[in-house]
């Protein structure tokens, strides 16, 4: 561990006193762990910074100096705000280096899967990692797994890992961390396929209801007819009202 960052202990709390230790370029920070009671420090940004771009990021082991002494410490959460991006608020944990540690360890894939190749299919990184347990110094900076023999609708889980030597990965077993599967275009339009096959069908009309239709037209044209005989009458027996006024 050759990372060494220097903080200053600080005695002001509050938004007021955390908004001027960001306008100088630090951030307010806690460093807890086992044992020890929490304190409150000021560390560089750049620092801070430093640590999530290395290749270990937030799992970085490094030691923080101040008072005169120097601990052993990780990043345990950051504080970010949500709009600006801007670094708000670090949380340190006291590492034990003789003692395990649980922290989540990021997966690396190897390998363009057949299924993706030869059979249309395309790669679902469903969990991205899993959390392990060992000492400090075992920490490692990633799981590799080769995804290159998987075919269409094949998984690779948890349980298939194979972590480093003292490393135990306590993720659950059955969780899925690779999966590959038909696009998702295609399962839309098959279903809009058989949506519109089941439309079709339900457009067509019975034989007999077609039947009873018609024959319901048929009556209403009877019914027409036999109210155009009855107004033809009636105009005859007018005519015939007319002629004998007439005589």
């Amino acid at each position: 561990m050759s990372l060494t960052i220097n903080a200053q202990k600080r005695d002001a709390f509050g938004k007021n006193a955390s908004y001027r230790i960001r306008r100088e370029g630090r951030v307010p920070a806690v460093l807890y762990g086992e044992g020890l009671t929490t304190v409150s420090l000021a560390l560089d940004k750049k620092d801070v910074i430093h640590i999530l771009k290395s290749d270990t990021g937030e799992n970085t082991l490094f030691k923080i100096g101040f008072d005169g002494e120097q601990r052993d410490a990780m990043i345990k959460a950051l504080q970010v705000d949500p709009v600006s991006d801007e670094l708000l608020h670090v949380d340190l944990i006291q590492i034990s280096m003789d003692k395990a540690i649980r922290v989540s360890v990021p997966i690396e894939h190897t390998g363009e899967p057949i299924g993706v190749k030869t059979e249309g299919g395309f790669v679902d990184f469903v969990t991205r990692e899993v959390e392990v347990e060992c000492l400090p110094k075992d920490i490692p900076e990633q799981i590799t797994i080769d995804i290159a023999g998987l075919h269409l609708h094949q998984s690779i889980k948890v349980s298939d890992l194979t972590p480093p030597a003292g490393v135990k990965v306590i993720s659950d077993p059955n969780t899925v961390l690779v999966l590959v599967q038909v696009p998702h275009e295609e399962k839309v339009e098959e279903k809009k396929e058989g949506e519109e096959v089941v439309v079709a069908e339900e457009a067509k009309e019975p034989e007999v209801i077609k039947k009873e239709r018609a024959a319901s037209e048929d009556d209403k044209d009877k019914d027409k007819d036999k109210d155009k005989d009855k107004d033809k009458g009636k105009g005859k027996d007018k005519d015939k009202g007319k002629e004998k006024k007439e005589k």
